[in-house]
């Protein structure tokens, strides 16, 4: 990922040089390629490049276009050529990225952002109007962030430098560290009251005096995809899984993929070697890097990661968890983070694969169960049919499920109806319920990100199931958003789940073609067959993993006694620590808690001490901040964003 940074100081005034140079210092590590500027009196933007691509080693950013305006792109635009043929003769096929979008924005304005399918992050700024512009592509896999004072707008792809050379220190964002402790913070948060970051699909637009953040794309609800037999079905599903696959196969590198012996990364891999076998891909070879731990009882991939790779012939990386697992729960608090759970260091056997191989790509099986129907579960269907007042068919579904899940059909209708209530009336699931550690002040005040942002089924919106892809869709724009770009070494991470079209296919299909009775990723497994070995589509779901990291607890026990003396995360009113102590203790001794969000706690108390020498946040004692942060839809003035 190339990094984009800018300021423009709305009193006319210079940029400081010397503040330029300590920002140069800090993004020149994920950029180690080549380095841009641009200079326009109060207006300083920079630019450091990794190349990816080889149309991206002939790009010079920032871009200056026609008429003036200054783009910043980070990004991999999939649909080139489509683009080019529509811009008429303007372009060639040998055209970078940056000039291609640039060309776009000048024939369409900002509704070229909805026609640029990928992976994408920009900036415009405009002297002459005295605007700029912000955007991110409909998935938010690329990182934009901004920060608006009185005299000054500053920008970056990355978070540290708005953070650590702003001169002052900031409020705790109270509701992104709730849902960091849940089901991941909205995406437009950070950690940091006053700095914000660009929503996915939307565009931020910023004059002097007011900020208007617009969506300019949304899937449409209205698109079906209906189809007479399953074999047109598994026809589409593999064409556009194929091209997804495709798109991120565009690099002049080696590629490394994950690999982890599950239907998502297996699937990844089969797919690129067919269509690197048939000479349609850029990358000159695939590489893969596995994890086991044989010490796991329920945690043995190596079976099925092994089969991937004698279909391919080769024999990738792999990587033993159980070797460093009590590391990690690194509780030291010797590492500067700007958020929770960045101040991590890549395995050193990770960084030396990639080394080893060449690799500036990852390619990542994140979302795919989201996505395909890995939940076997039947309540969207069932709650479309209760909806559309389909009520023969949904007895019909009800019969055939219950046998299915061994459960009796009213409790399936159950759960089918509560997505329409309200929770107060039907309870709140025990999966989304707040932690017992947390301070009840704390949850009150942040309920609804500890909720994970769920809403209610609405009765005369879209099909609950497209509502439900929404939901789904939504939280994986959060969980993107915490993932915080490498730059010992860099790297770039891709998602071939998350491609926009086939996205739009699986959104528009019906959902019985996803899950059946018995059936889990119904449609994949049969587009795939032949593709991906039938031990890998007929496996059963994986297991987690606890047991290595639950030793760990026990094994730093004295250091997390010895934290809880001196708690942030309590000193800042979000842990009562007497609770957490208890859950720390039950943990320990081997009974069942929430363990993922216990681990998300300590990496917010590890991180709230690696800040106390930057001095970037208020004292606690100064209180919670309960500034509104949410994204200001329309105009509205500084004073009250």
């Amino acid at each position: 990922m190339s990094v984009q940074f800018g300021r423009w100081n709305f009193d006319g005034k210079p940029v400081e040089r010397d503040y330029l140079e300590k920002v140069k210092l800090i993004i020149a590590p994920y950029g180690p390629d080549d380095d841009g500027s641009y200079v326009n009196t109060n207006v300083s933007i920079l630019y450091r490049a990794f190349h990816t691509t080889t149309e991206s080693r002939r790009e010079s950013q920032p871009h200056i276009t026609k008429s003036g305006a200054v783009i910043t792109w980070d990004g991999r635009l999939d649909n080139r050529v489509e683009i080019i043929r529509q811009l008429g003769d303007v372009l060639t096929i040998r055209s970078t990225d940056v000039s291609i979008v640039a060309a776009a924005y000048e024939e369409w304005g900002t509704d070229s952002f909805a026609k640029l399918i990928g992976d994408w992050a920009l900036s415009i700024s405009d002297v002459n109007s005295r605007s700029l512009i912000l955007a991110k592509d409909p998935i938010g896999a690329r990182h934009l962030y901004y920060s608006i004072e009185e005299d000054q707008v500053t920008w970056s792809t990355i978070l540290d430098p708005l953070v650590l050379f702003a001169g002052r220190s900031f409020a705790l964002n109270e509701e992104y560290i709730a849902g960091w402790l849940s089901f991941f913070p909205a995406a437009h948060l950070t950690p940091y009251v006053g700095i914000h970051s660009v929503p996915p699909s939307s565009s931020v637009a910023i004059r002097v005096g007011k900020r208007t953040v617009s969506k300019y794309w949304d899937f449409d609800p209205a698109k079906r995809i209906r189809y007479s037999t399953d074999a047109e079905y598994e026809e589409h599903f593999h064409a556009v899984f194929a091209e997804a696959v495709r798109r991120r196969l565009r690099s002049d590198s080696p590629i490394l993929a994950e690999l982890s012996g599950g239907m998502d990364s297996s699937s990844i891999v089969c797919m690129a070697d067919t269509i690197i076998a048939r000479g349609s891909a850029e990358t000159p070879r695939l590489d893969t890097i596995s994890y086991y731990n044989d010490s796991e009882p329920n945690w043995n991939e190596r079976p099925y990661f092994t089969k991937v790779e004698e279909k391919r012939g080769r024999t990738g990386c792999h990587i033993d968890t159980g070797e460093k697992a009590v590391g990690k729960l690194d509780l030291n608090g010797e590492r500067a983070s700007v958020t929770p759970g960045s101040a991590d260091a890549l395995d050193e056997r990770f960084v030396a694969c990639l080394a080893s191989h060449r690799n500036r790509v990852v390619l990542s099986g994140i979302g795919g169960d989201e996505v395909t129907g890995g939940v076997p579960t039947p309540t969207p269907e069932l709650e479309d049919l209760l909806a559309t007042g389909e009520f023969r068919i949904l007895a019909h579904q009800l019969k055939t499920w219950a046998l299915n899940k061994r459960k009796p059909w009213f409790h399936l209708f159950f759960e089918t109806a509560r997505g329409f209530l309200p929770t107060s009336l039907v309870g709140l699931p025990r999966h989304r319920r707040p932690a017992a550690w947390l301070n009840s002040d704390f949850v009150t005040r942040n309920r609804i990100a500890l909720h994970g942002y769920g809403s209610r089924i609405k009765v005369l919106g879209p099909l609950p199931s497209f509502q439900d892809n929404l939901s789904t869709l939504n939280g994986l724009q959060r969980q993107l958003e915490c993932e915080i770009p490498a730059s010992h070494p860099p790297f770039e991470k891709r998602y071939p789940y998350l491609d926009r079209n086939l996205l739009e296919f699986l959104y528009s299909i019906p959902r019985e073609q996803l899950v059946r009775p018995g059936q889990r990723r119904s449609l994949m497994r049969r587009a795939l067959a032949g593709v991906v070995p039938d031990e890998i589509l007929n496996r059963k779901r994986k297991a987690f993993v606890s047991r290595t990291l639950l030793a760990a607890i026990s094994n730093k026990w004295a250091s997390l006694f010895e934290m809880s003396q001196h708690c942030r995360t309590a000193a800042h009113g979000i842990v009562n620590i007497e609770d957490l102590l208890e859950t720390l203790q039950r943990q320990r001794r081997g009974e069942v808690v929430p363990f993922v969000w216990l681990l998300r706690t300590l990496a917010v108390e590890t991180w709230l001490s690696n800040l106390e020498h930057w001095k970037t946040l208020h004292k606690p004692e100064d209180g919670p901040d309960t500034t509104d942060s949410r994204v200001v839809k329309g105009q509205s003035h500084f004073v009250a964003i």
